[in-house]
């Protein structure tokens, strides 16, 4: 999933009051309540020696877990499907090389174009928001590293996820491909007013910010369908779950405040001209 946001998270009022941790892998092994640091392992560029191999799993499935008990846990994430997708679906194999280190870090992680991956505590809450099942199409706008596809294609039928970066869809489609996510298919091209081409959507994931609804994303949703955005402007936007009631109305529902930098070519409101 990706965020367009600055180099860190803005920080608002956490769902369950949940700590933030900073750290890297190697920082992350945990001995009672004392962290013990070690030397910077990257885990996915350096080659231990065969008697170290172990060792390196252990800790970065360490980190993981810390990642979900600390992070994502206190953030009233406590769907046990979500949680368990946490760790299937390997995070640090779509985190750019230079940043791997810090995979499982309450932290906006930088990717190509300018653009950030959100943080694994906003992933989460969204996924678990939009309560994605097998039978659904979904439509993701913003691919990134193709991680939060790769998410919702293992609880859906199939994802089209859409990013106007090229750069990006083909990182995500590489991505995708490398980690056998057979049913997510990347499209290159502007989203910001949604995608018309396979619509309806039983699911549309909006990865980035959204100053305004577009009323054409919300054309694209299938009755019974939820569409997931950050809508509004900084300092603070709010995360919302819209559901398709019938053909004319929809329910919204307010579920946390972050800040996400509005995707390109954003619809933004009327300037007020005196």
């Amino acid at each position: 999933m990706r965020g367009r946001t600055g180099r860190l998270q803005r920080m608002c009022p956490r769902a369950g009051g949940g700590p933030a941790w900073f750290g890297t892998i190697s920082q992350l092994t945990n001995n009672g309540n004392n962290w013990k640091s070690g030397p910077s392992i990257h885990p996915l560029t350096h080659f231990p020696r065969p008697n170290h191999t172990a060792e390196l799993i252990m800790n970065i499935e360490q980190a993981r877990f810390n990642m979900i008990e600390q992070q994502i846990r206190p953030w009233e994430v406590l769907d046990q499907d979500v949680l368990n997708l946490l760790s299937i679906v390997k995070r640090e194999n779509f985190v750019p090389a230079a940043y791997r280190e810090l995979a499982f870090v309450d932290f906006e992680i930088p990717l190509p174009a300018g653009q950030h991956m959100l943080a694994p505590r906003v992933e989460a809450r969204v996924l678990q928001e939009l309560a994605v099942k097998k039978h659904e199409s979904v439509l993701e706008i913003g691919a990134g590293s193709g991680y939060m596809a790769a998410l919702l294609a293992h609880r859906a039928q199939h994802v089209l996820t859409v990013d106007i970066e090229p750069e990006l869809a083909e990182l995500a489609k590489a991505n995708l491909a490398a980690n056998g996510v057979l049913n997510a298919e990347v499209a290159t091209g502007d989203g910001a007013r949604g995608w018309a081409a396979a619509a309806p959507y039983d699911i549309i994931c909006v990865s980035g910010g959204l100053p305004v609804l577009p009323q054409e994303i919300l054309e694209h949703l299938k009755v019974g369908g939820r569409l997931a955005a950050f809508v509004g402007t900084a300092p603070v936007m709010k995360a919302q779950i819209i559901t398709r009631v019938d053909e004319k109305q929809f329910r919204i529902a307010d579920v946390f405040e972050t800040y996400v930098e509005p995707l390109q070519n954003a619809v933004h409101a009327p300037r007020f001209k005196f």
